[in-house]
């Protein structure tokens, strides 16, 4: 991937917003990273908190219903 430069003129550009690239990951990927960052404190996990992701309706249905089930017990 080409880095993608901008030339500074001192004015902004607020109508200028660009869109950050996806990366796919698998789930097993995700959680093993997560899980260790959680486990071990990482404090770079707050400056990611409120940011969102997508996630497929089936796997939104899974841990709606785990954290429901979570919750209740």
């Amino acid at each position: 991937m080409r880095p993608h430069l901008k030339l500074f003129t001192g004015e902004t550009e607020s109508t200028a917003t660009f869109a950050e690239p996806e990366v796919s990951m698998t789930l097993g990927e995700i959680s093993e990273i997560l899980a260790d960052a959680v486990r071990t404190k990482r404090a770079w996990l707050r400056d990611f908190e409120d940011d969102r992701i997508q996630v497929s309706a089936d796997l939104y249905d899974v841990l709606s219903s785990y954290w429901n089930m979570r919750r209740g017990a």
